[in-house]
C-alpha cells in the first residue's frame, strides 16, 4: 500500500479536484440509497399490521435523535395513510423510492464520469514523462536497452497502470465512503447484528489478500516476457530484408513462438489467479449473508427481540449493499499489485539518472571564433571499464577541415560524439574557443553543430518538414535553396507532391543517395559553424557519391569540419588527417605527408587501391 500511495502522490495530486468531486458524489449516492430504503420501513410495518400506534410530531434535537427520527418517519407515513389511504400512500412511497434511486444512480454516474479525466490524464502524463525522459537520456541508454522493451513499457505497462491502478483509485475513493456510511447505518439499526458482522467480515479480507500477495511478482515476470515479444517484433521489422535473404523465416518464427509461449504461460498464471478472486469473494459474501440471517433469526425469535422483521429486512438490504463495495475493495488486492509491477518497470526508465548535466552557471556562446580543442581526452562507457579513447590531444582551427580515419572500432565516431556531449569525457576536457563544453548550455552547444551521418535518419513526414527539422519558422524559399545546394531539388520536384510528398518510414521511399542529400539539405538549412561528417558517403554507389560529395563540398565551405571517412579518396583535400588506432592518434598530417611517412595511413591507402 505504501508503494501505491507513492504513485498517487506523484501522479494524482494535480487531479485532486476530480477526487474530491468523486468523493462528494459517492457520499450523496450512499445517503440517498440508505434514505430511500429507510422510507419504506414505516409502510412495511403498517401494511403488515405490525404497528397500530398513533404518532405525533417531535421537535428535532441531538439527544435521542434515533428515536425522534423513527417517530417522525412513522408520523409522516401515518399522516399520508390517513389522508390518502394505504394504496395511494404505497404508490407515493414507491414514486419517492424511484426519485431517490434516480438521484442515487445519477450521483454514482457523476462519480464515475468525473474520474475519467483523472484516469486518462495520469496515463497521458506517464507516457509524456517516459517519452521526455528517453529523449533527454544519453545515447548510451538507448544503446544498452532494447527498443522493443522501451516500447513495451510505454504501451503495455502504461496501459496496465491505467487498468489496475487508476481504475482501482475509483474504487478506493468510492468503496470506503460507502462502507463507512453503510456500517454507521447498520450500527444505528442494530448494534448486536453489526458486532456479529464485524467479527465475520475480516475473514473475507484476509482470503482476498492471500490471493493477491504473489500477484505482483507474477505480473512483473509476465510484463518482462511481453517486452521480449515486442523486442522480437522490432528486430523482425528492422531486419526483414536480411531474414528473407538468408531464408531465416522459420528460425525467426520459432524464436518468436518460443517467447510468445512463455508470455502466454506467464499471463495465464496471472489471469487464473485473477479469475479466482470473483468466485471466492462471491462465495464468502454469501456465507456472510447466511451467517447474519441465522444470527438475526435467532434474535427475532427471542422474546423482547431487539429487532423486528421489517427492520431486519431493511438491515439485510443495507448489509447486502455493504457486501458489494467490500468485494470491490477486495479486488484491488490483486489489481493494484499488477499495476505496481508495471509501474516498477516504468520507473526503471523514469528513475534512470542522466549523467549529462546542465551547468549551474552556463557560459554564453554565439559561434565558433577560434578552435575546437581535445585536451588529454579519455573515455569509457559506464557499463564497460575498458577505455575507448586514450588521452587524445587534437586542435581543429576555425574554418579548417580535419579528417579522422582508422579501422572500425578505433573510436572515431565516439570521439566526435563527445563534442555535442552525447557522452561526457571520463577525464580531460573538450574546449570550444577555450570554454569547456560542460560549461555551455546543451542547447547552445548543439546549435553550433550540424551532423551528416552514414545512416541518413529521416522521419515519416514530408520533404519540407524533414529538411526544416529543428529550424524554427523556415520558409519554403529557404528550404528550396538548401535542397538545391544539396543536389536534392530535382528529384524532390519529380515526386508526386513536390516538397509536400511523404518520404515513408525512415525514408524508405528514397534511395540511399537521395536520403543522404536530404540529410545534407537539413544541415545546410541549419547553417551551423561546426560540421561533423560521419562516413557520409561510405554506403553510396559511385554516381550517388559524386552528387553527395558535390553537396558536401558546398556545405563545407567556410565551416569548421570534422570528417570521418573509410574511403580515403573523399578526404585527400583535408587540411589535416588524424589516424586513430585502438583509441589513440598514431599518425597525423596531410594526405601527402602521411603517404610519404609509409605508416598505418599508407597501408590503408594501398589496400583501397587494390
Amino acid at each position: 500500500m505504501k508503494e501505491f500511495i507513492k504513485v498517487l502522490r506523484r501522479f494524482a495530486l494535480p487531479y485532486k479536484g476530480y477526487m474530491i468531486g468523486a468523493a462528494v458524489a459517492n457520499l450523496m449516492s450512499a445517503v440517498l440509497n440508505v434514505f430511500s430504503f429507510m422510507s419504506v420501513l414505516p409502510m412495511l410495518h403498517m401494511l403488515f399490521g405490525m404497528d397500530t400506534s398513533s404518532y405525533s410530531f417531535q421537535p428535532w434535537q441531538l439527544d435521542g435523535i434515533k428515536d425522534i427520527a423513527i417517530n417522525n418517519l412513522y408520523y409522516y407515513t401515518s399522516e399520508l395513510i390517513g389522508r390518502f389511504g394505504h394504496q395511494t400512500t404505497l404508490l407515493i412511497i414507491g414514486i419517492f423510492l424511484c426519485v431517490t434511486t434516480f438521484f442515487k444512480t445519477a450521483s454514482y454516474f457523476f462519480a464515475s464520469a468525473v474520474m475519467v479525466p483523472l484516469r486518462t490524464g495520469i496515463v497521458r502524463d506517464i507516457r509524456i514523462m517516459v517519452y521526455d525522459k528517453v529523449l533527454h537520456l544519453p545515447l548510451a541508454f538507448v544503446s544498452d536497452e532494447r527498443r522493443g522493451d522501451i516500447i513495451a513499457r510505454m504501451s503495455g505497462d502504461v496501459a496496465e497502470v491505467e487498468t489496475s491502478i487508476t481504475s482501482s483509485l475509483n474504487m478506493l475513493i468510492k468503496d470506503p465512503i460507502l462502507i463507512i456510511f453503510y456500517f454507521c447505518t447498520l450500527i444505528f439499526v442494530s448494534w448486536q447484528l453489526t458486532l456479529f458482522t464485524v467479527l465475520v467480515i475480516p475473514g473475507l479480507v484476509w482470503v482476498m489478500g492471500a490471493i493477491g500477495r504473489k500477484l505482483k511478482a507474477k505480473s512483473l515476470f509476465a510484463q518482462s516476457k511481453w517486452s521480449e515479444t515486442m523486442s522480437q517484433l522490432d528486430e523482425m521489422l528492422g531486419g526483414l530484408r536480411i531474414i528473407k535473404a538468408f531464408i531465416a523465416e522459420d528460425k525467426m518464427l520459432a524464436r518468436f513462438s518460443h517467447v510468445n509461449n512463455e508470455y502466454r504461460d506467464a499471463s495465464s498464471r496471472v489471469a487464473i489467479r485473477q479469475a479466482s478472486a470473483h468466485p471466492v469473494s462471491e462465495f464468502l459474501g454469501t456465507c456472510i449473508i447466511v451467517l447474519v440471517l441465522w444470527f438475526g433469526g435467532t434474535l427475532i425469535f427471542r422474546e423482547n427481540s431487539p429487532i423486528d422483521a421489517p427492520t431486519f429486512i431493511f438491515y439485510m438490504v443495507i448489509l447486502y449493499s455493504v457486501i458489494s463495495p467490500l468485494k470491490d475493495l477486495s479486488k484491488t488486492s490483486y489489481q493494484i499489485p499488477k499495476g505496481l509491477a508495471s509501474m516498477e518497470r516504468i520507473d526503471k526508465i523514469l528513475n534512470t539518472e542522466n549523467p549529462i548535466k546542465e551547468p549551474a552557471q552556463p557560459v554564453e556562446i554565439n559561434g565558433l571564433h577560434e578552435s575546437i580543442e581535445f585536451r588529454k581526452v579519455h573515455f569509457s562507457y559506464s557499463n564497460n571499464p575498458l577505455e575507448v579513447i586514450h588521452g587524445v590531444d587534437l586542435i581543429v582551427p576555425k574554418g579548417k577541415t580535419i579528417a579522422l580515419v582508422g579501422q572500425s572500432g578505433s573510436g572515431k565516431s565516439t570521439l566526435v560524439d563527445l563534442i555535442p556531449r552525447y557522452h561526457d569525457v571520463s577525464s580531460g576536457e573538450i574546449l570550444i574557443d577555450g570554454i569547456n563544453v560542460k560549461d555551455l548550455r546543451i542547447h547552445d552547444l548543439r546549435s553550433l553543430i550540424g551532423n551528416v551521418n552514414q545512416e541518413a535518419i529521416l522521419f515519416n513526414d514530408t520533404f519540407f518538414n524533414n529538411i526544416a527539422f529543428g529550424v524554427e519558422n523556415a520558409t519554403m524559399e529557404q528550404v528550396i535553396e538548401a535542397a538545391k545546394i544539396a543536389n536534392a531539388h530535382e528529384f524532390i520536384m519529380q515526386s508526386e507532391n513536390g516538397y509536400d510528398t511523404y518520404v515513408g518510414d525512415r525514408g524508405c521511399r528514397l534511395s540511399g543517395g537521395q536520403r543522404q542529400r536530404i540529410s545534407i539539405a537539413r544541415a545546410i538549412l541549419k547553417n551551423p559553424p561546426i560540421l561533423i561528417l560521419d562516413e557520409a558517403t561510405s554506403a553510396l554507389d559511385t554516381e550517388s557519391e559524386r552528387l553527395v560529395q558535390e553537396a558536401l563540398e558546398r556545405l563545407m565551405k567556410s565551416r569548421t569540419t570534422i570528417a570521418i571517412a573509410h574511403r580515403l579518396s573523399t578526404i585527400k583535400n583535408a587540411d589535416e588527417i588524424y589516424v586513430l588506432h585502438e583509441g589513440r592518434i598514431v599518425e597525423r598530417g596531410t594526405h601527402e605527408q602521411l603517404i610519404e611517412l609509409g605508416g598505418y595511413y599508407r597501408h590503408l591507402n594501398d589496400m583501397q587501391q587494390l
